[in-house]
């Protein structure tokens, strides 16, 4: 567990290997890590089994934040397997700019430069933008939901730990988070990033 959990820390896990710790710390008796380490392979595969091991774990039979619809499914998959679009792209980028080049010693040819754009284009976005979600799950008991930034804000909602947030954006010290397909916010010290 000490190597598993030195590599968590540094960024290098595996599916096999956060399953491998959910199993660990829940033996030890450690629910609050179990719970983390099956959100976050929640994160890289949904699948219907985990959820079910969460609810069994924080007691719960109604869990918020789990839906993964078809949309996020494939932006899952592209992000899992950025560094081979990215280099895909980069490749064909690569050939592209060699035809260019090829084809404009012959004069009578005639130049087309739009495929070597697009692929500059799609490299760049493939390359920069294409990260994955930005999740949390809520591990304090209580934790209130409001409606604004402030201790003043509205209570949207109160949760026991368990449950997964999609945060949009941080404020000070709140997470703008997605609460039952409204906007909501939760204090940072009441979630862990995943």
């Amino acid at each position: 567990m000490e190597i598993y959990s030195s590599n968590f820390e540094d960024g290098i896990y595996s599916p096999a290997m956060l399953l491998k710790m959910a199993f660990i710390t829940e033996g030890i008796g450690d629910h609050e890590q179990a719970t983390l380490y099956l959100t976050k392979y929640y994160d890289i595969s949904p699948n219907p089994q985990v959820i079910t091991k969460i609810k069994s774990l924080t007691g719960q039979n109604q869990l918020v934040g789990y839906e993964v619809s078809d949309g996020q499914r494939f932006f899952i998959f592209l992000t899992e397997y950025q560094d081979y679009i990215v280099g895909t792209l980069a490749f064909f980028l690569l050939i592209s700019i060699i035809a260019i080049w090829w084809t404009g010693r012959k004069e009578d040819k005639k130049q087309t430069y739009w495929p070597t754009l697009m692929l500059l284009v799609l490299t760049f976005l493939a390359n920069n933008f294409l990260n994955g979600p930005k999740t949390g799950l809520i591990t304090s008991s209580p934790t209130y939901i409001v409606s604004k930034p402030s201790a003043g804000g509205d209570l949207v909602d109160q949760v026991e730990p368990g449950h997964r947030v999609h945060i949009k954006s941080s404020k000070d010290i709140w997470y703008e988070v997605d609460w039952k397909n409204k906007s909501a916010y939760i204090k940072k010290s009441d979630v862990t990033r995943l």
